[in-house]
């Protein structure tokens, strides 16, 4: 049957608006978050830092100023790679968030930024070896110390009214309060009893620090839980890199019990939840739980690891030899090193975990 001409353009309008239409709905997240949020304040330890810590020759505190650190893109490793003072081979948890609201990569270093001034994209404060409470023996800021320091540009007026509306806030705290390496000052715990009080400060530390921000004017903060800190090569290499710490990853649940109960009921506020994101990935148990986890051959195992005991990745000798064993392809591992994930390891959680934070960032501002 053949119809009017009338009929004809009728339908053929009628498509046009619905395709234009299921157009738009399908990428609400992307386009609404990346036209909101303009900037980015990081804070934290080295999950997220990208510079600040200092490079300091020699020291194992500096390994992410050293090749094979920043060396990995395009599947092969760079000869005369960028270093960036980033904990991985490539990118890391920020600079994937920051792509999400349409950013090049993670705002650039506090300690790489010329004095009094604000890039655009805002700041990270973040650095690495951080934690909630003091270290004793190195000059590493708290997380308290690096909100101050946001509140000082605040009030001095380098970041501006304008900058902080469009702003998301991220915090990355992400175990140094827990590892008795770490020489923190502070309230470390010795034993079970005192675990649970230790916790609670931690908590309530980091719950301190998203209410500071807010009241400076940030509108959106991302907090991270605990990942399964036993999980890490740190702790799997006893074992051969077979099984996860079962003591590490029941501190890692306490923390996130007590973040939870602290701030879920919190406005604004996020938990991105990568305790289930690294745990889907890294669960090798036959047909594992993500589709991701097929992706990686070694997930308990690190890319980078030192030829001897208490070295470290990228540490060489007085004469220049290599110190540390290195995989071909850490695009199938999903740690970078002893705690860091690697690039791939990164983009498989953030992908994770990427819708419920863009449907957190696209909620109206209460």
């Amino acid at each position: 049957m053949k119809l009017p001409p009338a009929v004809v353009c009728l339908l053929l309008i009628l498509v046009f608006f619905d395709a234009a239409r299921v157009e738009a709905r399908g990428t609400p997240s992307a386009q609404g978050s990346r036209n909101q949020w303009s900037s980015m304040f990081v804070f934290g330890d080295d999950f997220v830092d990208n510079g600040n810590r200092p490079n300091i020759t020699g020291e194992k505190t500096s390994r992410q100023w050293s090749y094979p650190y920043g060396s990995y893109l395009n599947s092969h490793y760079a000869t005369s790679p960028v270093l960036t003072g980033r904990f991985s081979n490539y990118r890391m948890q920020s600079d994937f968030i920051a792509r999400m609201l349409g950013l090049h990569e993670a705002p650039p270093a506090y300690e790489l930024t010329e004095d009094q001034s604000c890039d655009s994209s805002g700041i990270t404060f973040a650095s690495g070896g951080a934690g909630v409470f003091k270290v004793k023996t190195k000059k590493v800021p708290t997380l308290a110390a690096q909100v101050q320091t946001f509140k000082r540009l605040v009030k001095d007026g380098v970041i501006s009214t304008h900058q902080l509306h469009r702003s998301v806030a991220l915090i990355a705290i992400s175990g140094n309060d827990y590892m008795s390496d770490s020489d923190i000052e502070t309230g470390f715990y010795t034993s079970f009893d005192d675990l649970d009080t230790y916790v609670g400060n931690v908590a309530t530390e980091i719950l301190d620090n998203v209410a500071q921000l807010q009241m400076l004017g940030v509108r959106k903060v991302l907090v991270n839980n605990l990942h399964p800190i036993g999980c890490t090569p740190l702790h799997t290499s006893s074992n051969n890199y077979t099984t996860c710490d079962l003591l590490g990853n029941y501190g890692a649940s306490v923390h996130n019990k007590y973040l939870k109960q602290m701030l879920e009921e919190r406005d604004n506020v996020h938990i991105l939840d990568l305790y289930t994101a690294f745990t889907d990935i890294i669960n090798h148990a036959p047909g594992g739980v993500s589709a991701e986890s097929k992706n990686f051959k070694g997930k308990l195992t690190p890319c980078c690891e030192s030829t001897y005991k208490g070295g470290y990745c990228g540490e060489r000798s007085h004469s220049g030899k290599r110190l540390y064993d290195l995989c071909e392809t850490p695009d199938k591992m999903f740690y970078w090193d002893q705690t860091h994930p690697t690039h791939a390891g990164w983009e498989a959680v953030m992908k994770a975990l990427q819708q419920p934070l863009m449907e957190f960032l696209d909620e109206d501002y209460v």
